[in-house]
């Protein structure tokens, strides 16, 4: 039986349905497009598998009469390609409105705080029924996890991915410094001097951390700052400037979100513009849900600036 399932094709399998249909095989070939040589060659290839004659001669002389075998195989058949099609219907159709599919996106803290308040409604509001998973990533596998579809998206650094991927630039940003409202340093220009008098808060994606590129940036110029306050978390640090005398310097995207209760200013040490990436494995570009996805996620970045809490 194995054999027999090897040896089978799809275009056996529809050439037997039209040749059940019209039990002729001039007719089956003219609705197959092709030759009654080809259709004669397939029909020989369907006795092999299914060791019958499956057609014989009609007793009137003018087409072919189905044995009893290929009869008890017409009804299975018809629901055996129905089921075909829409099979390959589900792998080329799909509508957000009534998808359940579950989308993973690896993205690191950064651009996951800056992108999620955004991205979360968009989605929702197009597919209610989707679901999300945003997740931090495993940078040193992945391309592996994008390969094997444990995740759909990779948003991040350029340097964190691998040669083979698919890679869009979704927004270039700048950081800048945040002050709670009211700070006692007052409310002009923040200088470098300033900046390196003042207790800082420091997110540390890798927990306990006291320095960072802000720290290599005033190294370069000849000064130093001290991070009184080291936190993991993105969404924790408005809250922790809000209450407290120290200063922050983050993504203008995300910080812009907090004007309520915290004060922006340029920061006063070079910094540089810092490019975040939208990345997905080759193989999934035809896919329509993952296209659609990959819209959402673009549409957000596009729109994260105009975007603000109601």
């Amino acid at each position: 039986m194995s054999q027999a399932i090897g040896d089978l094709d799809i275009n056996l399998l529809i050439a037997l349905d039209a040749l059940l249909r019209d039990e002729n095989v001039t007719h089956a070939a003219q609705r197959l497009n092709i030759t009654q040589s080809a259709l004669s060659g397939r029909l020989t290839r369907l006795r092999q598998v299914f060791n019958d004659p499956l057609f014989v001669p009609a007793s009137t002389g003018r087409g072919m009469t189905a044995t009893p075998h290929a009869l008890a195989l017409k009804p299975e058949l018809e629901r055996l390609l129905e089921s075909l099609t829409r099979f390959v219907q589900s792998a080329q159709v799909f509508d957000p409105a009534t998808s359940t599919r579950t989308f993973r996106i690896a993205a690191t803290d950064n651009p996951a705080a800056i992108l999620a308040p955004d991205l979360m409604p968009l989605i929702h509001a197009q597919a209610p029924r989707a679901r999300i998973a945003l997740t931090l990533p495993d940078k040193a596998r992945i391309g592996e996890t994008l390969a094997q579809g444990d995740v759909d998206l990779f948003i991040g650094a350029a340097e964190d991915a691998t040669p083979d991927l698919i890679g869009r630039t979704l927004f270039k940003e700048e950081f800048v410094t945040a002050q709670r409202i009211g700070h006692p340093r007052g409310t002009g220009p923040l200088t470098a001097e300033e900046f390196a008098r003042l207790d800082h808060l420091l997110i540390s994606t890798s927990g306990g951390g006291f320095s960072g590129v802000i720290d290599d940036a005033m190294g370069e110029i000849g000064l130093a700052r001290r991070v009184s306050v080291s936190i993991q978390s993105y969404a924790l640090a408005p809250l922790v400037i809000a209450s407290t005398d120290c200063l922050c310097t983050l993504p203008r995207r995300f910080l812009e979100r907090f004007t309520d209760t915290l004060e922006i200013y340029p920061t006063p040490v070079p910094l540089g513009l810092f490019a975040v990436k939208l990345f997905w494995h080759p193989k999934m570009s035809g896919d329509p849900a993952h296209a659609w996805l990959r819209g959402m996620v673009m549409e957000a970045a596009r729109d994260s600036r105009q975007r603000r809490p109601g």
